[in-house]
């Protein structure tokens, strides 16, 4: 799926993308598993897993109690200011919005969970929207969230982006018609992402501009299928 010239639009996932919320995520996960379910060590590992979908949906595969989402919530709000953006990120944020790439969020998290975190990091301003999976009909890995920030931006598909560090977030950009864009910076299992070939591979946000050229003549068309031919990322 080839670019011809940078992209109108970007859409980010948020957790191990734009924040490091990992350590936040396993303690408030711990937390809300030993008020509802009790004792012995919380299943964190298998949670990891599944991150990139709502919640509730982890919970109804995993076959845990809805109820832990109350305290996991409640956890999580409190352990906000644990919260860090990835190093590279505002600066990527910045340069893409001086050059007029409309830039969205797309989240496993609740619009309300994600607007508050990125306002609380000083980078909600940098969106044209947020949407949380509460927002939608169906969460990734169906493509409604992608479709739904592209339709606010007023962007067709074939003009954007993807970025995302968790294979549904990949399921969810393809099934949009917009490309897939792998990020690993926060990414603890490579091999599981670049298994499912994303059209382009990104190992630190400074990576993304350089998919295209300044003047419009795209690299990314040139790395497109061949990101990671053998599973390993050529970026």
């Amino acid at each position: 799926m080839p670019v011809e010239r940078a992209p109108e639009a970007v859409v980010f996932d948020l957790d191990g993308v734009l924040v490091d919320s990992f350590g936040v995520m396993r303690e408030a996960f711990a937390i809300a598993y030993a008020e509802v379910v009790g004792g012995g060590p919380a299943p964190f590992e298998e949670y990891s897993r599944h991150l990139g979908r709502y919640f509730p949906d982890i919970m109804r595969i995993m076959d845990l109690p809805l109820e832990m989402e109350e305290p996991f919530v409640r956890e999580s709000y409190q352990l906000a200011d644990r919260v860090n953006v990835f190093d590279g990120v505002p600066e990527l944020l910045a340069g893409l919005d001086r050059d007029g790439v409309r830039l969205a969020v797309a989240t496993g998290k609740s619009g309300p969970r994600a607007r508050s975190l990125l306002d609380r990091l000083g980078l909600l301003g940098r969106f044209r929207y947020v949407i949380g999976s509460d927002e939608i009909a169906r969460p990734k890995p169906a493509p409604d969230i992608v479709v739904r920030a592209l339709d606010l931006l007023g962007v067709p598909a074939e003009r954007a982006l993807m970025v995302g560090d968790a294979v549904t977030d990949l399921a969810s950009a393809r099934g949009a018609g917009v490309t897939a864009v792998a990020a690993l910076w926060g990414v603890d299992d490579e091999a599981a992402l670049l298994a499912e070939r994303p059209d382009a591979v990104l190992r630190r946000p400074s990576d993304l501009p350089a998919l295209w050229g300044a003047s419009g003549v795209p690299a990314l068309s040139r790395s497109i299928g061949s990101a990671v031919p053998d599973g390993k990322s050529r970026a």
